[in-house]
């Protein structure tokens, strides 16, 4: 029984083995560069693999995400659409995710771009916003991160709004679905959190069109992923001031060259995908026991629909 590791840089590939390998003893855990025996792998555990990477692997029972989203593996175009996808969802990454929206959302509300700013201009100006329960926040994609990360706003006082392609009920989230009620949705989102999967039809979603929607001011947190961004609209929308901020985690090239314009723009927080980073020895955990349990049981609760993408 062997498992191939396929991740951006030796030394996290390596890392990645060694806690895995712990945890899993019987098994041979090996570089995807270097698998030794292809027709004895039977899970590919995967960030970004290259393109056509799991054609040596006839014999290849699932494939692991390493993280809540599968795109980064549908974008190989020779991927065997046979072959089933389990997703790494846990509680650290969800509390992970907790964190990070909790942070920016407050910093959102509270202006905390402008209070920088004021600091480095060495003035004093008391800024007045309104409580949180006045804040009305909205989250796209309620799955599991989407709704974790929304009870934690609505904890915290906020007027919380969800939306997602079918309708789902959170208690303490005013929740909308569909085409039918995104504007709606949109037209009372302050702050708006985009947590959504990456599918064709999710695709350049925050766009002018979306921005026009949003109350005047609003702002914007993407931590799905970057092509889920139109990147000129936000520019043009945060340079008309129809959005005063914009926090930034994920991009459509990582990382994020040092000429793009989002590093140096007055209105942009830059974060270098860490809303919800997931590391070797937590990670390991999770993708172990999913294997364990998908060699019983041919099935587990993470377990993404390719035709969904998500």
């Amino acid at each position: 029984m062997s498992i191939v590791v396929s991740i951006p840089g030796v030394d996290k590939t390596n890392w990645w083995i060694e806690q895995l390998q712990a945890l899993m003893p019987s098994w041979t855990i090996r570089s995807i560069d270097d698998p030794g025996d292809a027709d004895a792998v039977t899970y590919a555990v995967v960030w970004k693999p290259a393109d056509g990477a799991f054609l040596p692997f006839a014999n290849l029972k699932a494939i692991v995400s390493l993280g809540a989203g599968i795109d980064h593996v549908l974008a190989d175009t020779k991927l065997p659409r046979q072959i089933p996808i389990i997703r790494t969802v846990g509680t650290d990454l969800t509390q992970r995710m907790r964190e990070y929206v909790a942070l920016h959302v407050l910093s959102h509300h509270r202006d905390m771009p402008t209070i920088s700013a004021n600091q480095r201009a060495r003035q004093w100006k008391q800024l007045v916003v309104p409580p949180a329960t006045d804040r009305p926040v909205g989250v796209m994609g309620l799955g599991n991160l989407g709704s974790a990360a929304a009870s934690t706003l609505s904890a915290l006082g906020f007027e919380t709004l969800g939306w997602s392609r079918t309708q789902r009920e959170i208690e303490g989230i005013t929740t909308f679905a569909g085409d039918a009620e995104f504007a709606a949705f949109l037209g009372r989102c302050e702050i708006l959190v985009c947590l959504l999967p990456l599918t064709d039809a999710t695709t350049g979603i925050l766009n002018a069109e979306l921005f026009a929607k949003l109350p005047k001011g609003a702002s914007v947190i993407n931590v799905g992923r970057g092509p889920h961004l139109v990147d000129d609209d936000l520019l043009a929308a945060l340079d008309s001031s129809q959005l005063s901020h914009a926090t930034l985690d994920v991009f459509h090239v990582e990382p994020l060259p040092s000429e793009h314009p989002f590093w140096s723009h007055p209105r942009i927080t830059v974060t270098p995908h860490i809303a919800s980073l997931i590391d070797a020895p937590t990670g390991s955990r999770i993708v172990a026991a999913n294997i364990e349990r998908f060699e019983r049981e041919g099935n587990v609760p993470d377990l993404a629909d390719a035709e969904r993408g998500y």
